[in-house]
């Protein structure tokens, strides 16, 4: 039965405020990158129509980027605020790549965007695209540092309890950065969000040149943003495959919810394209299978097996009861000056936080019984239908994007961009990024359940000792700000895509319907 109690309200409510924040990101990674090409090509050409494209943009980027931070300021505070017992449990750690981020943001980029602003008449051309440059990196440089942060909850290396002081310390900062799973989940992160630019660019200049307006500035954007995304979305699928295999590695439920797998699929394991899970019967009906592929994805090889979900239940089980010896000499002994893991505990101690997911069920744990043990192991496995799902619509739509940029990059060189038919598929092609982008934070995040820290602490265990009611009032507080600052958001974008980019006297855009037929593309014009 779904109850609102305080964790449920927790998770909800970070889940809302990450979504929410998670539709500037995207945009914002992927325009930063467009700006600084376009840019490059006007200093390397002097044509004010590149420097008219670059302005227009750039206000653009400047709206979403201000409702970037807005949101994303009141996700950290909620670390302290519903996530407290995590925060202090592992604040050494998490804290380290969150700092760096905020100082990457809000010292290097938040800098650097005022100079682009503001630097056009007091910098020579030159310098305002290093600026321009500089804030595309520093923008990938503030996703690099969350990733980290975030990858570290995935697959927690580089740190050590200590039973002294009873929290996680950081051991080796290089193996945080380094993590496997942060650099998959940073290139195909910020491969998605530059999806989204390019998509944004070439639907908004879709709807410019079905109209006529501003052709000068929309084709020359249109020419860029098909060869940008169609080396992007090609990015995305290679680099989501390395996520797979790093995922394969350090999150084996997760993979097996994805692909709705109760039981070892023998090596090489095939891919489901299709199918129906059933819970009650733990069996996925309808299957369409693609032979090898899972195997290939999930361990690079062709004779390792990928295990079930019901293999992985019995496993966890046995990782529960060999916890609970290292549980109870921490209930006795942590926390105290000098204290020292016996040796013989020390495998049973890292089996301890799959001990503590029987709080959820008794807070005597010692005394669990069989019964419960199982239960335990039982809510390891992640809500299957959301995985299978959302992972599934999610790589259709990158299959998707791939054809859409592919097609925009041949029209492109055949000087045949003007189609109506394919304009008016790009305009209505404009939200699909976002829903992609979207479904992948919902799998990543899903896929991690029960844990806020893999094979560590159990999500319930790191909420705050808060009333779920004040929980229920912040997030409805939340839904409506949030609510209101994606519509001033799309309204601010809206007023400033009909006024269209500026153009200079020589520069006047062209009049009339555009023709079938376009000019060829040549930067140096």
């Amino acid at each position: 039965m779904f109850e609102l109690d305080v964790v449920t309200l927790s998770r909800l409510q970070f889940a809302l405020t990450a979504l929410y924040h998670f539709l500037f990101v995207p945009l914002t990674l992927g325009l930063a990158l467009l700006l600084a090409i376009m840019e490059s090509v006007y200093v390397m050409t002097g044509r004010t129509v590149w420097r008219d494209a670059v302005k227009f943009w750039g206000t653009l980027f400047g709206i979403n980027f201000v409702m970037g931070v807005a949101t994303g300021i009141t996700m950290e505070f909620q670390f302290g605020t519903n996530w407290a017992y995590y925060s202090h449990y592992v604040g050494d750690i998490f804290g380290v790549p969150l700092a760096i981020e905020g100082m990457m943001a809000f010292f290097l980029e938040a800098t650097f965007v005022g100079l682009f602003f503001f630097g056009w008449k007091r910098l020579t051309k030159v310098q305002h695209l290093v600026v321009t440059w500089l804030v595309a990196l520093g923008t990938n440089f503030s996703a690099l540092w969350i990733l980290v942060a975030n990858a570290w909850m995935s697959n927690p290396v580089g740190a050590a309890f200590n039973p002294q002081t009873m929290r996680m310390e950081l051991t080796s900062f290089k193996e945080v950065l380094f993590n496997p799973v942060a650099q998959s989940k940073f290139v195909h992160t910020v491969s998605a969000g530059y999806v989204t630019g390019a998509m944004f660019v070439m639907s908004i200049s879709a709807y410019y040149m079905l109209r006529g307006r501003h052709a000068a500035v929309a084709r020359r954007s249109m020419t860029v943003a098909a060869s940008f995304g169609l080396a992007s979305a090609l990015s995305v699928v290679v680099l989501g495959d390395e996520s797979g295999y790093t995922a394969g590695e350090s999150q084996k439920m997760k993979i097996a919810a994805i692909e709705a797998m109760w039981e070892t699929e023998p090596a090489p394991a095939s891919f489901t394209l299709f199918g129906l899970p059933d819970l009650e019967t733990e069996t996925t009906n309808y299957g369409v299978h693609i032979p090898y592929l899972l195997g290939i994805i999930a361990t690079r090889s062709l004779d390792t097996p990928v295990e079930g979900i019901k293999p992985l239940v019995k496993h966890h089980e046995a990782r529960i009861r060999n916890g609970l010896p290292g549980y109870r000499w921490m209930a006795e002994n942590g926390g105290r000056p000098g204290a020292v893991v016996p040796p013989e505990l020390e495998a049973s101690m890292r089996d301890v936080g799959y001990a503590l997911l029987l709080k959820r069920i008794r807070q005597d744990i010692e005394n669990a019984t069989g019964e419960e043990i199982a239960e335990a192991a039982r809510s390891t496995i992640p809500d299957v239908p959301v995985l299978f799902w959302s992972f599934r619509i999610m790589v259709a739509l990158g299959f998707y994007f791939i054809a859409l940029f592919g097609v925009a990059f041949y029209l492109s060189s055949r000087r045949r961009i003007g189609q109506p038919w394919f304009l008016k598929l790009v305009m209505f092609s404009l939200p699909l990024p976002w829903v992609a982008a979207e479904l992948g934070w919902i799998v990543a995040e899903s896929g991690r359940q029960p844990w806020i820290i893999d094979g560590i602490m159990p999500t319930f265990i790191g909420v705050s000792s808060v009333p779920a009611s004040n929980v229920a009032i912040s997030l409805a507080a939340f839904v409506v700000f949030y609510t209101a600052l994606a519509v001033v958001d799309v309204a601010l974008l809206a007023k400033y895509i009909r006024k269209g980019p500026h153009a200079e006297p020589e520069e006047a855009p062209l009049a009339g319907p555009l023709p079938q037929a376009q000019p060829a593309f040549d930067a140096s014009r």
